[in-house]
């Protein structure tokens, strides 16, 4: 199996179930215009957020971590005309190129980003009394069990936590590894593990992006 037929593969599935859309193209360009990384989910993983999403029937959705707006725009489609979304993002360029691409995508209305450190963020967002549906982890590797900790707090039981990049190429089964990206994926892994109030599992994907997987993860005690 090798990258490029991964690939092929990947465009066949978004060929067949991933119609053509103005906003979310434009929003990958820009961002690629912008100079952004290009670590935004695949085509047909941000719509495997929108359908988990759906299937959970959610109102109300915390992102940790921006980029561009990609996955953003994704899970916002997922909302009904009273939900929300809150998004994270510590880079100002980033959260500029999301505000523009979200609003062409007609989401301004339910989708806020908040700019700051999401350490810093995420205590004000509790302090709000806030707790979410669904809670998406895609931001710095190494701070992923703080994430974690902070998305526990800011769940009920029902909600639907997941994350993003968390095989890391396989690399995540090297515990001696120097790697901050892998040991903060570790050290998640063994906590997501470990919660009693949790039931949870990960998945291998390949594709496009290359060889990682998600934790998909949903809260079934009292919080």
């Amino acid at each position: 199996m090798t990258q490029e037929l991964w690939t092929a593969v990947d465009s066949y599935i978004t060929d067949l179930f991933v119609q053509p859309d103005i906003a979310l193209n434009v929003a990958l360009q820009t961002a690629a215009d912008a100079g952004l990384p290009p670590h935004n989910v695949s085509p047909n993983q941000g719509k495997l957020l929108l359908l988990l999403a759906q299937i959970q029937k959610v109102r109300s959705i915390l992102e940790i971590g921006t980029l561009g707006g990609y996955s953003t725009i994704w899970l916002g489609r997922s909302l009904p005309a009273d939900g929300y979304l809150i998004s994270l993002e510590a880079n100002p360029k980033h959260a500029e190129v999301a505000r523009s691409n979200i609003a062409r995508a007609g989401l301004s209305d339910i989708v806020e980003i908040r700019l700051g450190w999401a350490l810093d963020t995420l205590p004000q967002i509790a302090a709000e009394g806030r707790t979410f549906d669904l809670i998406f982890i895609d931001a710095d590797k190494p701070s992923n069990p703080d994430y974690f900790a902070w998305a526990l707090k800011l769940s009920h039981r029902g909600t639907l936590i997941i994350a993003d990049n968390v095989v890391r190429n396989g690399a995540v089964i090297d515990a001696a590894s120097d790697d901050p990206n892998v040991q903060g994926i570790r050290r998640f892994n063994e906590l997501l593990a470990a919660e009693a109030r949790i039931s949870a599992t990960e998945i291998q994907t390949v594709g496009s992006k290359g060889y990682d997987g998600f934790a998909i993860a949903v809260v079934t005690g009292d919080i």
